[in-house]
């Protein structure tokens, strides 16, 4: 008996000590980058660093329209923007709506193609970028998260071949 109690202390104890010494390394390389290192995206960004992206999004039926207004509103935002690069996202972005059911939802997919690398393409800072943080932009936001039956898919994407040239 003595000695089950001895092997789950002891257990613990180095589950302790590995939990505090990745917290250590990870807290010192942290600290070790340069400044130029530790300038990277935020982690509320969305960046495709490949060619190209698949992005499905599983959508509740009674919010459809709540997400297509969304939609909309990346659009209006992305079209009025003075960021040359919002352009070109656009130029590259398109949403599709499967008319087939994914279950008991709607699946919506943005195709990326081709992914501007660098830039950001998280729907709430384009939406808070276009509309400021105002009550408006909240009630998007708002809409947007409701609209989701799960969390969405990502697939990034290298060019292999182009079949039209």
């Amino acid at each position: 008996m003595v000695r089950r109690d001895v092997l789950a202390t002891g257990r613990r104890l180095g589950i302790v000590a590995l939990g505090l010494t990745v917290g250590l390394l990870s807290a010192s390389s942290s600290f070790a980058q340069d400044p130029a290192a530790q300038a990277t995206p935020a982690p509320n960004q969305r960046l495709f660093p490949n060619d190209g992206a698949l992005v499905l999004h599983f959508i509740k039926p009674d919010k459809v329209a709540d997400f297509e207004m969304v939609m909309t509103k990346v659009k209006e935002a992305l079209a009025k923007s003075e960021k040359p690069e919002r352009k070109q996202q656009a130029a590259g972005w398109k949403v599709f709506k499967s008319p087939d059911p994914a279950g008991a939802n709607t699946l919506f997919v943005f195709v990326i193609d081709p992914a501007l690398k660098g830039a950001d393409y998280q729907v709430s800072n384009i939406i808070v970028e276009g509309f400021g943080n105002t009550a408006e932009s909240n009630d998007i936001l708002t809409k947007y998260a409701g609209a989701y039956a799960q969390g969405m898919n990502i697939v990034n994407l290298n060019l292999l071949q182009k079949m039209g040239e």
